[in-house]
Parts: C-alpha cells; structure tokens; sequence
C-alpha cells in the first residue's frame, strides 16, 4: 500500500481509494488525524508572516536570484 507523505497508509488505486472514503462516511473506519510534527503553531504563523515580509521587501531581481540559487542546490543534490 503506498504512503502519503506524511506516512500514511493509502489505497493504490482509485477504486480503493473510493472504498475507504466510503468507510469514512459510514463510520466503518475513523479518518486519519494529522500528523503531529512537533513544531509549534503560533511559531509555524509567526515564521509564514516572516517570510511573506521579506518576498515584500525584496525586489523581483533579488528574489530571482535567490529562487535560482535553491533550484540549482535541488538539481545539484540530484544529479549525484
């Protein structure tokens, strides 16, 4: 069974996938709580604000420029 990205178990297929939302609905199965990571709340906004401010602050350049830095630092880590 492939796993979501916070590994949870979920159907591989449509079909099984309409079956478990089925057993959902009619309570047969409990829906899958979120996973706790452990970070707090308040500072997981307060970080989201942080960053939304900085992107105001920068101009479209400089945001360019940082954008393209992460995304040769992705492909570098994967072309190894």
């Amino acid at each position: 069974m492939p796993k979501g990205p916070n590994g949870q178990k979920r159907p591989g297929d449509v079909i099984g996938a309409a079956i478990m939302v089925a057993k959902i609905a009619t309570g047969e199965i409990e829906e899958p709580a979120e996973v706790d990571d452990g970070k707090d709340p308040a500072a997981k906004a307060l970080g989201k604000k942080g960053g939304e401010a900085r992107a105001k602050l920068l101009d479209h350049q400089k945001r360019r420029e940082i954008a393209q830095k992460a995304a040769n630092a992705r492909w570098a880590t994967k072309q190894k």
